[in-house]
Protein backbone atom coordinates (compact mmCIF):
# COMPACT_ATOMS: atom_id res chain seq x y z
CA UNK A 1 0.00 0.00 0.00
CA UNK A 2 1.41 3.39 -0.97
CA UNK A 3 1.64 6.40 1.34
CA UNK A 4 -1.38 8.21 -0.17
CA UNK A 5 -3.59 5.15 0.33
CA UNK A 6 -2.47 4.97 3.95
CA UNK A 7 -3.19 8.68 4.53
CA UNK A 8 -6.58 8.80 2.82
CA UNK A 9 -7.74 5.32 3.80
CA UNK A 10 -11.45 5.32 4.62
CA UNK A 11 -12.47 3.74 7.91
CA UNK A 12 -15.08 1.09 7.13
CA UNK A 13 -15.99 0.18 10.73
CA UNK A 14 -17.94 2.36 13.14
CA UNK A 15 -19.67 1.87 16.51
CA UNK A 16 -22.01 4.81 16.96
CA UNK A 17 -19.65 7.77 16.61
CA UNK A 18 -16.55 5.81 17.67
CA UNK A 19 -14.21 4.47 14.99
CA UNK A 20 -11.95 1.61 16.13
CA UNK A 21 -8.34 1.67 15.02
CA UNK A 22 -8.40 -2.04 14.23
CA UNK A 23 -11.04 -4.78 14.18
CA UNK A 24 -9.57 -8.22 14.86
CA UNK A 25 -12.75 -10.21 14.28
CA UNK A 26 -16.48 -9.87 13.70
CA UNK A 27 -19.03 -12.58 14.43
CA UNK A 28 -22.51 -12.06 13.00
CA UNK A 29 -25.51 -13.96 14.34
CA UNK A 30 -29.04 -14.05 12.87
CA UNK A 31 -31.51 -16.62 14.21
CA UNK A 32 -35.06 -17.59 13.37
CA UNK A 33 -37.21 -18.84 16.25
CA UNK A 34 -39.47 -21.64 15.04
CA UNK A 35 -42.46 -22.48 17.22
CA UNK A 36 -43.62 -26.01 18.03
CA UNK A 37 -47.37 -25.68 17.52
CA UNK A 38 -49.00 -27.20 14.39
CA UNK A 39 -49.06 -25.06 11.26
CA UNK A 40 -51.91 -25.11 8.75
CA UNK A 41 -51.07 -26.19 5.21
CA UNK A 42 -51.52 -23.75 2.35
CA UNK A 43 -54.57 -24.04 0.09
CA UNK A 44 -54.16 -25.69 -3.31
CA UNK A 45 -54.92 -22.57 -5.35
CA UNK A 46 -53.06 -19.95 -3.36
CA UNK A 47 -50.83 -19.45 -0.35
CA UNK A 48 -53.57 -17.73 1.63
CA UNK A 49 -53.83 -20.56 4.13
CA UNK A 50 -50.46 -19.99 5.81
CA UNK A 51 -50.35 -19.10 9.49
CA UNK A 52 -47.64 -16.48 9.87
CA UNK A 53 -46.85 -16.90 13.55
CA UNK A 54 -45.04 -20.24 13.12
CA UNK A 55 -41.67 -18.48 13.06
CA UNK A 56 -40.28 -15.10 14.02
CA UNK A 57 -36.89 -13.50 13.62
CA UNK A 58 -34.80 -12.92 16.71
CA UNK A 59 -32.79 -9.69 17.08
CA UNK A 60 -29.52 -9.67 15.16
CA UNK A 61 -26.29 -9.80 17.15
CA UNK A 62 -22.71 -8.98 16.25
CA UNK A 63 -19.62 -9.56 18.37
CA UNK A 64 -16.63 -7.37 17.55
CA UNK A 65 -13.12 -7.74 18.90
CA UNK A 66 -11.50 -4.39 18.29
CA UNK A 67 -8.74 -2.10 19.45
CA UNK A 68 -8.48 1.64 19.91
CA UNK A 69 -5.07 3.25 19.63
CA UNK A 70 -3.79 5.23 22.59
CA UNK A 71 -3.98 9.00 22.35
CA UNK A 72 -3.59 11.62 25.04
CA UNK A 73 -0.93 14.31 25.41
CA UNK A 74 1.51 15.08 22.62
CA UNK A 75 4.45 15.36 25.04
CA UNK A 76 5.39 12.97 27.82
CA UNK A 77 6.49 15.62 30.31
CA UNK A 78 3.64 18.17 29.81
CA UNK A 79 -0.13 17.64 29.80
CA UNK A 80 -1.04 19.26 26.47
CA UNK A 81 -4.65 18.07 26.62
CA UNK A 82 -5.53 20.95 28.97
CA UNK A 83 -4.78 23.45 26.18
CA UNK A 84 -6.55 21.44 23.50
CA UNK A 85 -3.54 19.68 21.96
CA UNK A 86 -3.87 15.91 21.92
CA UNK A 87 -3.31 12.89 19.70
CA UNK A 88 -6.89 11.67 20.00
CA UNK A 89 -8.69 10.04 22.89
CA UNK A 90 -6.72 8.13 25.48
CA UNK A 91 -7.71 4.51 26.22
CA UNK A 92 -9.36 5.66 29.45
CA UNK A 93 -11.44 8.29 27.63
CA UNK A 94 -12.46 5.81 24.93
CA UNK A 95 -13.48 3.30 27.59
CA UNK A 96 -15.60 5.95 29.32
CA UNK A 97 -17.29 6.81 26.01
CA UNK A 98 -18.14 3.15 25.41
CA UNK A 99 -19.55 2.83 28.95
CA UNK A 100 -21.60 5.98 28.43
CA UNK A 101 -22.86 4.66 25.10
CA UNK A 102 -23.99 1.49 26.89
CA UNK A 103 -25.58 3.24 29.88
CA UNK A 104 -27.46 5.81 27.75
CA UNK A 105 -29.45 2.95 26.18
CA UNK A 106 -30.07 4.99 23.02
CA UNK A 107 -30.06 2.94 19.78
CA UNK A 108 -27.24 3.70 17.35
CA UNK A 109 -25.87 2.41 14.05
CA UNK A 110 -23.01 -0.06 13.70
CA UNK A 111 -21.04 -0.34 10.46
CA UNK A 112 -19.12 -3.59 9.93
CA UNK A 113 -17.28 -5.04 6.98
CA UNK A 114 -20.28 -7.16 5.93
CA UNK A 115 -23.36 -5.08 6.73
CA UNK A 116 -24.82 -2.02 8.44
CA UNK A 117 -26.87 -2.56 11.59
CA UNK A 118 -29.58 -0.13 12.72
CA UNK A 119 -30.97 0.36 16.25
CA UNK A 120 -28.19 -1.41 18.13
CA UNK A 121 -27.27 -1.42 21.82
CA UNK A 122 -24.17 -2.65 23.62
CA UNK A 123 -25.15 -5.88 25.40
CA UNK A 124 -21.72 -6.68 26.85
CA UNK A 125 -18.45 -4.78 26.97
CA UNK A 126 -15.30 -6.71 27.88
CA UNK A 127 -11.96 -4.93 28.23
CA UNK A 128 -8.66 -6.77 28.68
CA UNK A 129 -5.48 -5.04 29.85
CA UNK A 130 -2.14 -6.82 30.09
CA UNK A 131 1.53 -5.94 29.74
CA UNK A 132 1.24 -5.67 25.95
CA UNK A 133 -1.93 -3.55 25.90
CA UNK A 134 -1.40 -1.05 28.72
CA UNK A 135 -1.49 1.97 26.42
CA UNK A 136 -4.25 0.84 24.08
CA UNK A 137 -7.84 -0.29 24.56
CA UNK A 138 -8.54 -3.90 23.60
CA UNK A 139 -12.21 -4.76 23.93
CA UNK A 140 -14.84 -7.28 22.89
CA UNK A 141 -18.26 -5.78 22.20
CA UNK A 142 -21.46 -7.77 21.86
CA UNK A 143 -24.13 -5.64 20.23
CA UNK A 144 -27.79 -6.58 19.85
CA UNK A 145 -30.48 -5.12 17.63
CA UNK A 146 -33.59 -3.51 19.10
CA UNK A 147 -36.69 -4.43 17.09
CA UNK A 148 -38.74 -1.24 16.77
CA UNK A 149 -42.52 -1.13 16.33
CA UNK A 150 -44.93 1.66 15.53
CA UNK A 151 -48.41 2.26 16.82
CA UNK A 152 -51.16 3.75 14.70
CA UNK A 153 -54.12 5.63 16.12
CA UNK A 154 -57.49 5.31 14.38
CA UNK A 155 -60.68 7.30 14.81
CA UNK A 156 -63.88 5.43 15.68
CA UNK A 157 -67.40 6.46 16.48
CA UNK A 158 -68.12 7.67 19.98
CA UNK A 159 -69.63 5.12 22.35
CA UNK A 160 -72.67 7.34 22.85
CA UNK A 161 -73.42 7.16 19.10
CA UNK A 162 -73.46 3.36 19.10
CA UNK A 163 -76.58 1.30 19.64
CA UNK A 164 -74.83 -1.01 22.10
CA UNK A 165 -71.76 1.06 22.93
CA UNK A 166 -70.62 -0.76 26.05
CA UNK A 167 -70.16 -4.17 24.45
CA UNK A 168 -69.06 -2.93 21.02
CA UNK A 169 -65.37 -3.34 20.38
CA UNK A 170 -63.21 -0.85 18.55
CA UNK A 171 -62.58 -1.09 14.83
CA UNK A 172 -59.74 -3.49 14.09
CA UNK A 173 -57.60 -3.98 11.02
CA UNK A 174 -57.47 -7.72 10.41
CA UNK A 175 -55.35 -7.55 7.27
CA UNK A 176 -55.92 -8.50 3.66
CA UNK A 177 -58.48 -11.18 2.82
CA UNK A 178 -58.24 -13.42 -0.23
CA UNK A 179 -61.02 -15.70 -1.39
CA UNK A 180 -60.57 -19.24 -2.65
CA UNK A 181 -62.89 -20.50 -5.43
CA UNK A 182 -65.23 -23.28 -4.23
CA UNK A 183 -64.64 -26.87 -5.24
CA UNK A 184 -66.87 -27.96 -8.13
CA UNK A 185 -67.62 -31.54 -9.08
CA UNK A 186 -67.28 -32.86 -12.63
CA UNK A 187 -71.03 -33.56 -12.86
CA UNK A 188 -71.87 -30.04 -11.77
CA UNK A 189 -69.52 -28.52 -14.35
CA UNK A 190 -70.98 -30.74 -17.14
CA UNK A 191 -74.55 -29.84 -16.21
CA UNK A 192 -73.82 -26.12 -15.99
CA UNK A 193 -71.87 -26.25 -19.28
CA UNK A 194 -74.73 -28.08 -21.05
CA UNK A 195 -77.20 -25.61 -19.60
CA UNK A 196 -75.20 -22.73 -21.10
CA UNK A 197 -74.94 -24.51 -24.50
CA UNK A 198 -78.65 -25.12 -24.53
CA UNK A 199 -79.27 -21.41 -24.28
CA UNK A 200 -80.56 -21.52 -20.73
Amino acid sequence: MDILSAIFRQQSRRIGILIPSVVVSEKHSDALEITEHPVERSTTNSASGFITDHAYKRPSEVTMECGFAGGGALLDFIDTTSIGLSAGLSPKETYQKLLRLQSDRLPFDVVTGKRVYRNMLIKTLEVTTDKTSENVLNCILTLREIIMTQTKSISVADKSDMQDGVSTSAVQNTGMKSTTPPNESVLSSVVSGGYRLGGG
